[in-house]
């Protein structure tokens, strides 16, 4: 009987500390193939499309000459707000759905299907012709973000405050994937809920840093899977959850059956 109950003991510490044991070992960024001496992954980088402005976007616009850096600084506050009203708090500004946004004295101004530098030279050009001097005009389209999900250290929905910005410069910023994140298995999810689109990106090779299906684009949502270890301990741990309270209660029980025998 005594050996019974050692040997039960005995288990349920093993079974324990199996069940607690959860360190991940990743291995990110190996070069699984040669890589190439030519400038082709540079290449395939300036191929991916810059995003084009659409209406119900928000743009901030400054003045970069005035050491305040706010737009069109020397306006008084009516004329900051002319025609349609799409001005918002002096330096944002929302595209209609007719395609335009509406600017301080120069009025509305078509800026949709425009790239933000495109869109930012046009503001510009256009009020160096009719009210500034070589203005220096910022564009920035501040509605654009990426939702990370999944192992990473810091879920949440981030900005895109560059023209191109891709998975690992984004995932850095939230920290990292987490100790249980399987660097195989991430998936950036795209399009429409009709039309969605699942593209999977290996981090364990080198060549995702500058593949171009890496970059983001606004609106998309990168999942992280766990590892299979992680899962395997995480449905042991379950399982000792349930196991745990009916060995302590058959322990109990051996003990009792056996001082009640003496």
């Amino acid at each position: 009987m005594y050996k019974l109950t050692y040997a039960t003991l005995i288990l349920a510490v093993i079974f324990i500390c199996t069940s607690c044991s959860n360190k991940q070992y990743q291995v990110l960024f190996q070069q699984k193939k040669a890589l190439s001496a030519d400038t082709g992954a540079t290449k395939r980088i300036a191929r991916v499309e810059l995003y084009r402005i659409q209406p119900q976007d928000v743009l901030q616009i400054r003045n970069l000459q005035d050491k305040d850096a706010k737009f069109i600084s020397n306006l008084t506050p009516v004329s900051a707000n002319t025609g349609g009203g799409n001005a918002v708090q002096g330096e944002v500004f929302q595209v209609a759905a007719d395609s335009t946004v509406d600017l301080p004295v120069v009025g509305k101004t078509k800026v949709v299907g425009l790239t933000r530098a495109e869109a930012q030279k046009s503001i510009q050009d256009l009020y160096a012709k009719v009210l500034l001097v070589n203005p220096i005009i910022e564009l920035k389209i501040t509605n654009l973000k990426v939702t990370l999900l999944g192992e990473i250290k810091s879920q949440g929905n981030y900005p895109l405050v560059k023209d191109k910005t891709n998975l690992v410069e984004l995932l850095g910023e939230a920290g990292g994937l987490s100790d249980r994140a399987n660097e195989k298995d991430i998936k950036i999810i795209r399009g429409s809920e009709k039309d969605p689109r699942v593209i999977e990106v290996d981090l364990s090779d080198i060549g995702s840093i500058n593949d171009p299906k890496s970059m983001l684009q606004s609106g998309d949502i990168v999942y992280v899977g766990k590892s299979k270890r992680a899962a395997r301990s995480d449905n042991l741990q379950n399982f000792s959850v349930i196991l745990q309270p009916a060995l302590i209660l058959f322990n109990t029980a051996l003990i009792i059956f056996t001082l009640v025998k003496k």
